[in-house]
């Protein structure tokens, strides 16, 4: 059955092979930039530094739409979004940059990096080296890898290059055997995501039962489904480093505020 994935993925696939952009000059301009800020640093950091409450890494996430959820803030200020999840607490942020599909925008995440000094990571769908090297180009400190998305071989070809251009590759998975693929490649930093890519549902379950397979010293971060408090209680409880979390923030009064109660302080989030 195909998923909502499969026709984005496609769309960005289409894109790439239209893409006549000569690859050592996008290299060029990629390491040409200023060195990239610590996404995983930043992840481990939180914990130590937390002092009561959770003691789990929010990575916050500015987004306008989504396919599920339709709009969300689609008049966001991406500067503003930023310093507030700052304010708040938030350890790194994600930002999308999926146009057709999320509304977003390389500029979103420029803005948004601009306001503030935590990492960032590129939350697109990224099928080749030229949205690698684009990512680091537009700013970008992490950048996501859907296994789903990618063959074995692309899997490891596009996580080499981000390291080497000094950025964090945040590889999500959504069950047991896109662990082990991406286990096989050496991933160090993995995402969980909740939402089934068939129905849109969350299993609140399934962050859990991956992560009982995700070894020790591979950074964990749960996706999809996170709500409030006790959700990042209980995710932190099974080992999770951290949690991304977009759609309570992003509707939520007061952002900053919302931060700091998915991190067990106070204020309703959303």
């Amino acid at each position: 059955m195909a998923t909502y994935l499969d026709s984005i993925g496609a769309w960005h696939r289409d894109v790439a092979s239209k893409d006549r952009r000569e690859l050592t000059d996008l290299a060029a301009l990629a390491r040409a930039t200023a060195p990239p800020r610590d996404f995983m640093g930043a992840i481990r950091a939180h914990g130590r530094k937390s002092a009561g409450g959770s003691t789990i890494a929010v990575v916050a996430e500015i987004k306008r739409r989504s396919p599920s959820k339709g709009d969300l803030a689609p008049d966001l200020d991406p500067a503003e979004v930023a310093r507030s999840y700052a304010a708040g607490g938030a350890s790194c942020l994600s930002v999308l940059t999926d146009g057709p599909h999320f509304a977003g925008s390389p500029q979103d995440l420029q803005l948004a990096r601009q306001a503030m000094g935590l990492p960032v990571l590129r939350k697109d769908f990224t099928v080749s080296r030229a949205d690698v090297y684009d990512a680091r180009i537009m700013g970008a400190d992490a950048v996501l890898l859907i296994v789903a998305l990618l063959d074995i071989d692309e899997l490891a070809e596009l996580h080499h290059l981000i390291g080497e251009l000094g950025m964090a590759a945040l590889v999500e998975v959504h069950d047991e055997d896109e662990l082990n693929k991406s286990l096989e490649i050496g991933v160090e930093l993995v995402g969980v995501n909740q939402r089934d890519l068939h129905t849109f549902e969350v299993d609140g379950e399934q962050a859990k039962r991956v992560a009982r397979h995700i070894p020790a010293g591979v950074l964990k971060i749960a996706e999809s489904g996170v709500a409030s408090a006790g959700d990042v209680a209980a995710l932190a409880e099974v080992g999770f480093d951290g949690v991304l979390v977009g759609e309570c923030l992003l509707r939520a009064r007061d952002r900053s505020a919302a931060v700091a109660e998915l991190m067990g302080r106070t204020v309703s989030c959303g």
